[in-house]
Order: C-alpha cells, then sequence, then structure tokens
C-alpha cells in the first residue's frame, strides 16, 4: 500500500499532474499517518478518480460520435480496426477533428471555384441570350429586360381583367380570346356595312360603288352649274329660285 501512495504521490506531484489534484488535509492526521508515518492528503481522491473514469467514458462516447461524423463527411474513409479497442486518446480524437476540418476547408474551397465557374456560365448565357457585347452592358440590358417585363406583366394583368380571365390563364389563351374578339368585331362591321348599302352580297356593293363613281361626278358638275347659273352659293337655295322663276 505504501508502494501504491508513493507511487500516487510522484505522479500528483509532477509537473504534469494538475495542480488541485493533491490536497493536504485540514484536519487531524488520519490513522494512515500514524500507521505509515507520513500525510496521506489523499482523502478527495476516491471522488477525482471517479470523475477521471466517467471522463474516460464519455471520451470512448465522444470518439464514436466523431468517427460516424468523419464516416457522414467522408464516406471513402472506412472504418478503423483500432476504433473499438478500450483504451481513446484524446490524439485520437485529435487526429479525427483535424481530417474533418481538412475535409470542410477542401469543401469550401472547391464550392467556392465551383461559384464562381457557375456564375461566370451565367453571365455568359444571359449575353447571349440577350445579345449583349461586353460586361459593361450586362447591368444596363438588365435593366431594361427588367422594365420591359414589368410593362409585360401589367399589361397581361390588364387583359385578364379585361377579357375576364382568370389570373393563371396562359398568354396563348389570352391571345386566341384577343383574336376571337376581333373576328366578332369584323364581323358585326361588316353586317353594318351591307345593311347600310342593303346588299348582302359583296359583288352588289362592288357594283354599287362604281354605280356611284358614274353618277356623282355629272350629279356634282350640275349642281356646280346651277349655283353658277343662279347665282347662288347654298345648295338649299336651289329650289326656292327655281320656284320663284315659274
Amino acid at each position: 500500500f505504501l508502494k501504491v501512495l508513493s507511487h500516487i504521490d510522484s505522479i500528483l506531484r509532477s509537473p504534469r499532474a494538475p495542480p488541485l489534484i493533491y490536497r493536504r488535509s485540514k484536519g487531524p492526521v488520519q490513522n494512515c499517518t500514524k500507521e505509515y508515518g507520513q500525510e496521506c492528503g489523499f482523502e478527495h481522491l476516491p471522488l477525482t478518480i471517479q470523475m477521471w473514469a466517467d471522463q474516460l467514458m464519455a471520451l470512448k462516447d465522444l470518439h464514436r460520435s466523431l468517427r460516424k461524423l468523419s464516416l457522414e463527411l467522408m464516406p471513402w474513409h472506412t472504418a478503423d480496426p483500432q476504433d473499438n479497442r478500450e483504451s481513446i486518446r484524446v490524439e485520437d480524437l485529435q487526429f479525427i477533428l483535424d481530417a474533418i476540418l481538412e475535409e470542410i476547408e477542401n469543401k469550401e474551397k472547391n464550392s467556392q471555384t465551383q461559384s464562381l465557374q457557375t456564375l461566370s456560365a451565367i453571365v455568359s448565357h444571359f449575353q447571349k441570350l440577350f445579345d449583349v457585347n461586353s460586361l459593361n452592358g450586362v447591368y444596363p440590358r438588365m435593366n431594361e429586360v427588367y422594365t420591359k417585363l414589368g410593362e409585360m406583366t401589367n399589361a397581361m394583368r390588364n387583359l385578364h381583367e379585361l377579357l375576364e380571365l382568370d389570373s393563371s390563364a396562359p398568354p396563348t389563351l389570352v391571345v386566341d380570346t384577343v383574336g376571337k374578339l376581333c373576328d366578332i368585331i369584323n364581323k358585326n362591321v361588316t353586317e353594318q356595312v351591307q345593311q347600310l348599302l342593303g346588299t348582302q352580297d359583296i359583288h352588289s356593293i362592288i357594283n354599287k360603288l362604281e354605280e356611284h363613281e358614274r353618277f356623282f361626278p355629272p350629279f356634282q358638275a350640275l349642281i356646280q352649274d346651277l349655283l353658277c347659273l343662279l347665282e347662288i352659293s347654298n345648295v338649299d337655295d336651289i329650289l326656292p329660285v327655281v320656284r320663284n322663276l315659274k
């Protein structure tokens, strides 16, 4: 027992030992002092050893969790046969953490490189789509596209409301509806012209227009001659003047 106490005492007094592990007893000298001729100073040591035991068990759990995280981040790393060994060292945990941090740093570098390549591809694609020759012209063209898009969106919204269409109706349906509306309007105009001219036949309309062209010029010349002969300027005065001449 003295040999064990001596060994513990040498460990606790070493520079690497925690400074608060060894404490001299403040109370009266215990039996061990009488029996072995020296102070123990280890009354609190069982609790400390129990704490160390708990920490060692927690160290195993921590090692298991880190290995699981490592396999999630680096599935190509196979499990180490020594992972199931009884003794786990802090160096083992540090090694796993260093590997995880290195993998995260590599992924961040790769993601940044991929992001730059992706952005460059997006800008190039935009230049091709909207015929932009230089990078300086990208922002002005973006603003122009945004403005035009806003105008088109407002126009489509107004058309949906005027045509009483659902807001989710596609542009093709809007165009078809406008086309049908134009056909209805044109048909109504044609019917009105036909009613005005008193015919339902387009050839009859053409004939009437030709008759009008043949009749109207001589009639207009006759009226002008009457105005000059009767020395009047208003067509409505022709009939009263002729009656007075009778």
